[in-house]
């Protein structure tokens, strides 16, 4: 069975740093991990200096030098570590292949369409909440494909976080109301049925049988909702850096979260200086400053494990680097 790890919080704290740490430190303990960006200013190839690619691929990481001879036989056994970027690029050429297929079933009822006609129809692209909606089907099939011990999702900014989260209840009632226009559709022809369905079979890739992909659809988005709500199989950690502004931020998506059923355990507090110099007065100011914000999220977030990353002067890069913090984040979900 398949655990999910998700990290997030606002642009620039440090998710993806997290979410390769975690990734990697699982990988070393012999777990099958899949890390997942779902940023689309995606950083986790910058991240690991490795090519991440719109499909899983296995990096070659090899054990750690803190890796125990214990999680050295495990990692033998079938720990490895894989990567994705979601693509937008990979889903608005799906989404242009379905418009030529349409346009190919119009045609051949008898309803002709010119080339410019069925691109201005499609001209905007994947629909509204598009990004959402495809991490959610490859959630499920990542999940479901039995590949991976635990997936890691990168995710976007709290806005698109906390859509992605809402997508499947968003989606219900259009569904419903596609249902319904199905079942209208189907009394003037195959042809018109396929005109009204066309743009959803994209989301799950299957035939053109618009009734079967409507519902496999439907089907795949309750999975997904359930698999987010599943406390034995998936954990939320919010990351935040020791400011005022992202601890309110971080506040609203924790309340969020449990709104909808999502388990939050975690806080990860990145960038907090550690170890100031006894000579420097700025130094120890600024060690204060983020003792005293680390304090006040502890309040803020009674129950929650606070886990602090210290600040550090070079970029976390490469995989040794992302390594060094990896034992001060939690593997497990």
């Amino acid at each position: 069975m398949t655990d999910c790890i998700f990290y997030g919080g606002k642009g620039g704290v440090g998710k993806t740093t997290c979410a390769a740490a975690t990734g990697l430190r699982l990988a070393d303990a012999g777990r099958r991990t899949l890390i997942v960006s779902t940023d689309p200013a995606h950083s986790l190839s910058d991240s690991l200096e490795a090519d991440v690619g719109p499909e899983p691929s296995e990096l070659e990481v090899g054990p750690g030098p803190e890796t125990t001879d214990e999680e050295r036989l495990e990692l033998d056994a079938g720990g490895s570590l894989w990567a994705v970027e979601i693509d937008a690029e990979t889903q608005r050429e799906r989404y242009e292949k379905l418009a030529t297929a349409l346009a190919a079933d119009l045609r051949s009822a008898g309803i002709r369409l010119s080339d410019e006609e069925v691109e201005r129809i499609f001209a905007s692209g994947a629909p509204a909440g598009g990004d959402e909606v495809a991490a959610l089907d490859l959630l499920v099939e990542y999940v479901d494909s039995g590949e991976w011990d635990v997936v890691v999702f990168d995710t976007a900014p709290t806005g698109h976080t906390l859509r992605l989260f809402d997508m499947p209840e968003v989606m219900g009632p259009v569904l419903e109301t596609l249902q319904s226009l199905r079942g209208q559709a189907s009394r003037i022809g195959t042809a018109a049925k396929s005109a009204v369905f066309g743009p959803m079979s994209m989301m799950t890739g299957s035939g053109t049988d618009g009734e079967e992909s409507l519902e496999a659809f439907q089907a795949r988005l309750g999975r997904a909702r359930d698999l987010l709500a599943d406390p034995e199989r998936t954990e939320f950690r919010v990351v935040l850096v020791p400011e005022g502004m992202a601890i309110a931020e971080s506040e609203r998506l924790v309340e969020t979260l449990r709104d909808a059923e999502v388990r939050v355990d975690r806080l990860v507090v990145n960038r907090v200086f550690e170890d100031p110099d006894e000579g420097c007065s700025r130094c120890q100011s600024r060690y204060e400053r983020h003792a005293k914000r680390v304090s006040e999220i502890r309040e803020t977030f009674p129950g929650l494990e606070v886990v602090t990353l210290p600040e550090r002067e070079e970029e976390i890069r490469g995989l040794e680097a992302v390594r060094s913090i990896a034992d001060r984040l939690p593997a497990d979900p």
